[in-house]
């Protein structure tokens, strides 16, 4: 016998419950917040997903699939020298947080970060993987643009280089809660000023 079909789109309940999770966080999110959003019912819910915390991870996943490929897409695909390449993640994440989504949410994985890393190892271990992913195309990026001639050579090793710009790349998701285009622009102007 063939298993019984859902009847409802898997991914636009993802999407619905990603965006849930992300305005509001993993424990102010009720169960309630989640029939609201996707439109489902409990058990629908309950029966794919088993539990609140498996529906979060499953966001948690669908955040990283859209997300954070597309900003590993840009640093390895993107057109141009690897350091324009930088630059237009660092603008995107500018243009995210103060034109495309006026409610400031962030980023989901650096805010479960802050709200449950540390406190639970499947989080923790998600959080690092994401890190881990953008450090690596970030620092691949940095090593083409030492070789294109886009980004002077250093004695830093290109991790070190990519953790700094990691860094630089969290930071203005938080800052971008609280702080205004101008602001956040003229900080990826410090990061990796514009050539003249």
């Amino acid at each position: 016998m063939s298993p019984r079909p859902r009847g409802f789109d898997l991914d636009k309940a993802l999407d619905a419950a990603m965006d849930t999770f992300w305005a509001k966080g993993y424990e102010a999110t009720s169960a309630q917040d989640l029939v609201d959003s996707t439109g489902l019912g409990r058990g629908s819910l309950y029966n794919t997903f088993d539990s609140k915390y498996g529906l979060f991870q499953a966001a948690l996943k669908r955040y990283d699939d859209e997300w954070t490929t597309r900003l590993v897409t840009l640093l390895e695909e993107g057109e141009g020298p690897a350091r324009d390449r930088i630059r237009t993640v660092l603008m995107s994440v500018v243009e995210e947080e103060t034109a495309e989504h006026p409610a400031h949410r962030g980023c989901l994985v650096v805010n479960s970060a802050m709200e449950l890393a540390g406190r639970d190892a499947r989080v923790t271990q998600h959080v690092r993987d994401t890190f881990d992913r953008m450090t690596q195309a970030l620092a691949a990026c940095v090593e083409q643009g030492v070789r294109d001639g886009s980004l002077p050579a250093s004695a830093e090793p290109p991790r070190d280089r990519a953790l700094y710009l990691l860094n630089s790349m969290y930071g203005l998701r938080v800052l971008g809660k609280v702080s205004g285009r101008g602001d956040l622009a003229a900080l990826v102007d410090r990061i990796l000023p514009p050539e003249s």
